[in-house]
């Protein structure tokens, strides 16, 4: 992790720098306000520590400055100044957080922690892949609880990876995050380093390849390794008692699709008896190629990614321009594994799955019938209505019948003559602000760049789990632009809540001491407000009523969230003005609910009010 600290007293800086090489973060030095600004704009960081009295540009100016800009890094202020007023304005300015000088070591870098956890979800103090673990706090990296020897900057590349799985990070951008600017390596030594992360691992009994080498753009990190969540030996036989609901989702489909996998490779064995005997006519190449390619699309999604790896080789195969006895042995082999893979039971994630009520209309515009009805059985989970169009005609019928809150675009379709990413444009001006996912198995740079300039809102590349398809739409249709504010003295709890609101792009302003929570919450402005009932001073109920009793705040959603379930402790949370209480513990699905309609309700109200007010 790369840290800008901008403070202009040597001394102070010299010794806070110590402190966060120590735990294994690299630091670059800023002595004034100006050039602490070039730095932000030019370079990536993960935090900054700013002191705010500095020259040049003092501290809040270059906060305020940033935010301008939409930079979105976290800051931590450094300051001497304990007054409330000059910690509101450096909140107002745009700053996280704030530490006050003199301060504890181990305080701060707990509050340097939470910050760098806040801003990725995906950063934890444990960062893991298969049974490899990087422990960011003891800073010490292990496979199967053997330690292995890193050298700091193998640790720092190997937890940036860990920590951005789905980044694919050029050479420069890899110089850039973890090497000072006066200071860089050159781009041959990034690849030494990750031969020796490589080599490192290996000789720790670590078969698995960890980082990708994507020639000619960087690298990034590779998907870990599945394990195996189910024990039978039939394909679609999965569906025992206890486990989870996407395991039984995709029995239930692989029970009515598992004829189309059979008949897919059927279609392959012909092509490669027409190939031998030398008489592989132009069509049937091209609907086997196109079965190929379907395979390799959806077996993934069902739980045979090695299956998907065969039969995109064999897509592979059927694209070459000339094909012999050479190409049709291969496709021979492959179609064995193949059917050697599909007799073995599905690997599936083994990860929480917690399906969020979307309450959306969606049309996914895919060919994949076995991949569709996945869709449609899980879209019943997440509340979606789900409309499949098969092909590019029926996908225009539909969208002139009603129009979907999301659309799910697979970008090939056995049609020459259907363009997908001349219908995306189509789309996109029709449906300018409409969320368009693109769902393709192409991984080429051009499709990447033309998706980017046609402004899709996710690039996702086949093939996917179902959760993690549905998770993608989530981020997209959840992502609520509203300020919430939690009173809540419980640092574990508002750590957990916090991150989860954060991650559906909420921003969210934590407070354990309520003796701050006027000049807080007059500072934020939130759209909503969550309390505890038991708070140490003053109670959630005193706020409650503080809320109410001004003519300003008194229509402000509050929400109590409380282990005293009794019902004495419910009566007195609503008389004292509350909208709602929800009890610890809670189902998450439905407190994210609870949360995002109260915020959408009351947004509606404020706007049947202004149209109201217009029409007198």
């Amino acid at each position: 992790m790369k840290i800008l600290l901008v403070e202009d007293d040597r001394p102070t800086a010299i010794a806070l720098s110590k402190i966060l090489t120590d735990c294994r973060l690299t630091v670059e030095l800023a002595s004034d306000g100006e050039t602490a600004f070039d730095l932000a704009t030019s370079f990536e960081y993960d935090l900054i520590i700013l002191d705010i009295v500095i020259p040049k540009l003092d501290g809040i100016s270059l906060c305020q400055r940033l935010r301008q800009q939409k930079y979105s890094t976290p800051i931590l202020l450094l300051t001497a100044k304990f007054r409330k007023a000059d910690i509101i304005r450096g909140l107002e300015a745009g700053a996280d957080d704030y530490v006050i000088k003199p301060y504890d070591p181990s305080e701060l870098i707990a509050r340097i922690h939470s910050l760098l956890r806040r801003k990725n979800s995906a950063i934890a103090s444990v960062l893991t892949w298969g049974n490899l673990t990087l422990n960011s706090v003891s800073g010490e990296v292990t496979y199967n609880d053997q330690k292995i020897a890193f050298s700091p900057t193998e640790y720092h590349l190997l937890e940036l990876f860990l920590s951005n799985p789905q980044r694919l990070f050029s050479r420069s951008t890899i110089i850039d995050r973890l090497w000072k600017f006066d200071d860089p390596p050159t781009e041959k030594a990034i690849t030494t380093h990750i031969k020796d992360i490589r080599k490192k691992l290996r000789e720790v009994g670590c078969t698995e390849e960890i980082v990708e080498t994507v020639y000619g753009l960087g690298y990034r990190l590779m998907p870990p390794p599945y394990q195996l969540s189910v024990t039978s030996d039939q394909l679609p036989a999965i569906e025992n008692e206890g486990q989870n609901k996407p395991q039984s989702s995709i029995a239930k489909v692989l029970e009515r699709f598992k004829h189309t996998f059979v008949e897919q490779i059927e279609q392959l064995e012909a092509t490669k008896e027409e190939l031998l005997k030398g008489n592989l006519s132009a069509k049937s190449r091209e609907n086997s190629e196109q079965e190929a390619h379907k395979l390799a699309g959806s077996l993934g999604t069902f739980g045979y990614p090695e299956g998907s790896k065969l039969a995109r080789e064999i897509e592979h195969l059927l694209m070459k321009r000339v094909l012999g006895e050479q190409e049709a042995l291969r496709i021979e082999q492959l179609i064995k594994r193949l059917k050697a893979q599909l007799q073995k039971p599905p690997i599936l994630p083994t990860e929480n799955y917690n399906p969020i009520a979307l309450n959306a209309k969606i049309l996914t515009i895919d060919d994949d019938l076995a991949l569709g009805e996945l869709l449609k059985t899980e879209a019943v989970l997440w509340k979606v209505e789900m409309e499949i169009a098969c092909d590019l005609n029926v996908a225009r019928k539909s969208l002139q019948q009603k129009r979907p809150d999301l659309i799910l675009l697979n970008l090939t379709f056995p049609k020459p003559h259907e363009d997908a990413i001349a219908f995306l444009e189509e789309l996109r001006k029709r449906f300018p602000i409409t969320p368009i996912l693109v769902f393709t198995e192409r991984d080429d740079l051009s499709t990447r760049v033309a998706v980017s300039r046609l402004e899709a809102n996710k690039f996702l590349h086949k093939p996917m789990t179902a959760a993690e398809i549905f998770g993608a739409i989530a981020e997209v249709l959840c992502h609520l632009e509203a300020k919430v504010m939690i009173v809540e003295d419980d640092a574990l709890f508002l750590s957990y809540l916090s991150e989860r609101l954060e991650s559906l792009g909420i921003q969210v302003t934590t407070l354990e001491d309520p003796q701050q929570f006027w000049e807080v919450l007059t500072a934020t402005i939130p759209d909503l407000l969550i309390l505890d009932l038991k708070l140490p001073e003053y109670n959630g109920l005193e706020l409650c009523r503080v809320v109410r009793q001004d003519a300003c705040w008194e229509d402000l959603p509050i929400i109590f969230i409380t282990a005293y379930s009794d019902r004495e402790s419910t009566q007195k949370i609503f008389a004292a003005g509350a909208d709602d209480v929800i009890n610890k513990p809670f189902d998450e699905t439905e407190l994210i609910s609870r949360i995002f309609n109260r915020i959408n309700r009351d947004r509606s109200r404020k706007k049947q009010e202004k149209i109201a007010c217009r029409s007198k």
